[in-house]
């Protein structure tokens, strides 16, 4: 049960994370267009691409989708790196941020998911 609620735990800060984001990017402020130029995106698609994640976070939260979800969101944060590794911003502030992200994902639903332990286990390195 601690694992679950660990899994719980960390999935709870990775979505709180990207409902933040998600929720910017839908509120049309100039700044969030402005930093999408400075990345190289059109100013129109914060909203498109906040949409694209609400839904991806949405089939995360679902326990019968949470691998897709997963799945789709690894995709969309390892673009945002690639974004950030275009432009030459900071390794460990911004280019290696949505990797903290898909990390707390992936562990949160290892944690949770027994299916998924079973497929990914973690074994000792004593060489038995």
């Amino acid at each position: 049960m601690k694992g679950v609620w660990a899994g719980r735990i960390l999935s709870g800060f990775a979505v709180l994370f990207l409902a933040t984001d998600f929720t910017i990017k839908l509120m049309v402020i100039p700044a969030v267009a402005e930093s999408f130029v400075r990345l190289g995106i059109p100013a129109q698609l914060p909203v498109t691409i906040g949409v694209l994640e609400l839904t991806c976070v949405v089939i995360y939260l679902i326990p019968a989708t949470a691998v897709l979800g997963a799945i789709l969101l690894t995709g969309y944060l390892g673009g945002a790196m690639m974004l950030h590794v275009r432009i030459g911003d900071p390794l460990f502030s911004h280019i290696l941020f949505p990797s903290y992200i898909g990390i707390m994902l992936w562990g949160g639903l290892w944690f949770r998911e027994p299916r998924l332990r079973a497929l990914i286990p973690l074994r000792s390195t004593s060489g038995a």
